[in-house]
């Protein structure tokens, strides 16, 4: 089975906000996952992206592939924990 770190889409018409979550590559992308890692609102500007690093963490370790949009949110992250 193989697992890739990606967003499922949320909230309402011209609304969206994003799940970030651990599923199988075969699920579609609103469909089952298997652990819900943290959210992502594009509409606020500050503090926007929740994650629960530790647990990205284990999945990549555990050989999950992030999406491309989901490691550039993992930089900004790390990024921002570096700078505090």
């Amino acid at each position: 089975m193989a697992v890739s770190i990606r967003m499922q889409r949320r909230g309402s018409k011209k609304r969206p906000f994003y799940a970030v979550v651990a599923a199988d590559s075969r699920c579609p992308r609103d469909g089952r996952f298997l652990e819900k890692l943290g959210t992502y609102d594009p509409r606020v500007e500050e503090n926007g992206i929740n994650l629960k690093m530790d647990r990205v963490q284990h999945w990549i370790g555990v050989g999950a592939l992030p999406s491309k949009t989901v490691a550039g949110l993992i930089k900004k992250v790390e990024a921002v924990e570096v700078a505090a």
